[in-house]
Parts: structure tokens; sequence; C-alpha cells
């Protein structure tokens, strides 16, 4: 009598499941708790946005590089390009000089780099794809809820969390995932983009405790 075939798991619950603790830990940070009960302040909110800024300005100087990776391509979707959407909402938030008005964090700093520097690695890119765009598409929904509600940016500033070329969130979330899981990686890759995303989201809480040491 043969044996079953062991099912392989897709990478998408693969990432789900073993950064589900990391995930917990990233809302409970005090930064997030207090900006999502209103106990801060706009000012607060839009330097978590200038923060932003650099971390996705790495990102997506890396999905230039992993366009051209034929295993990667299909990761990149040009509807997920946040930039100018947080320009945007700087430029509401400070006025038009904001690019002198905004400061970036050291920890800021070090998260962006972390992404130059493993840039065109397509597991790499794939843990911090995964981690930041999955993100603003579930969760970043509620934060944009909430600053509206708490913070009144009803008229702009929360455009980051909006995205007018995905209109069923989603439909897109599953077909992020289906390209994710189709990606032709080897078991150490695997291992690779897993331990990836477990230090992408320790980055993005030293950028929360940083916030949380000047705005709580």
């Amino acid at each position: 009598m043969s044996l079953p075939v062991e099912e392989e798991i897709p990478l998408s619950a693969l990432l789900r499941e073993g950064t589900r603790a990391d995930h917990g830990a990233a809302n409970s940070e005090d930064f997030i708790e207090r900006l999502m009960s209103g106990a801060l302040n706009r000012a607060a909110y839009a330097d978590l946005s200038a923060q932003l800024l650099v971390v996705y300005e790495a990102l997506e100087e890396a999905s230039t590089a992993v366009r051209d990776d034929e295993r990667g391509a299909g990761l990149v979707f040009h509807e997920l390009t946040r930039v100018p959407a947080i320009e945007r909402d700087l430029a509401f938030l400070y006025g038009p000089s904001w690019r002198q008005e905004i400061r970036i964090l050291p920890s800021t700093r070090d998260y962006a780099d972390r992404v130059r520097e493993v840039s065109g690695s397509l597991p790499h890119y794939a843990a911090h794809s995964y981690t930041r765009y999955l993100g603003d598409l579930s969760g970043g929904q509620i934060v944009k809820r909430m600053m509206k509600q708490h913070y009144g940016l009803d008229e702009g500033g929360v455009d980051f969390y909006t995205f007018p070329d995905i209109p069923k969130i989603k439909v897109f979330k599953d077909a992020y995932r289906n390209q994710l899981d189709s990606l032709d990686l080897d078991e150490d890759e695997v291992a690779t983009t897993l331990a990836e995303a477990h230090h992408a989201f320790h980055l993005n809480r030293v950028v929360f405790t940083e916030l949380a040491a000047i705005h709580c």
C-alpha cells in the first residue's frame, strides 16, 4: 500500500501562519494602539506617513528590479504603487513645502536600507512585498477609517490607503496570493522568504517604537 503524498503548503499560507504572532505584536505597539484609538493627533499620523514614504521608495525601487526577473515579474502590480499617494498625503498634511518639513527617523532609514540591501533577490522582495502590500489592503482599510474618524481627514491625507485601480480588494488579494504561491522558489528560498518576513515585521516595530518615544 502506497503512502499518501504530502501536499505542499502554499507560500502565502506559510507566510500567514508563520507571521501571525509578528502581526499581532506590531498591532499591539503602543504607538499604533494609541493612534488607532484617537489618543494621539494629526501630527503623529503625519509623522508615520513620512516614514512610510521612505520605506515605499525603497520597496518600489526593488519592484523595478524584480520586474526584470522572469520568475518574479508577476508579483509586481502597478495597482499597488504607493509613493505618489503618500506624496499627496504629505502635501495635504504638511503643506506645499512638505519635503522640507518632514523628518525621517534612524529606524526608518535602517528599514529602507535593508530593503535596498536585498534588492534583486526574489525571496527577499516577496517577503517585503507581502508584509507591506497585503497589510495595506487588509488592516490598512481599518486604519483609513479610524484616521478619518479620529483626526478629521475627510478631505485628504489618506490616499495611501486608497486603491482606485482595485475595485474589489478581496478579489485582488486572492490574485496576489495566487501569484505569490506560483513563484518558483526552492526550499531554501522559501525559508529565506519566511525569515525575511519576520525581519520586516521587526523593522516595522522598531519604527513604531521610535515614533512612540516622540508622540506617546
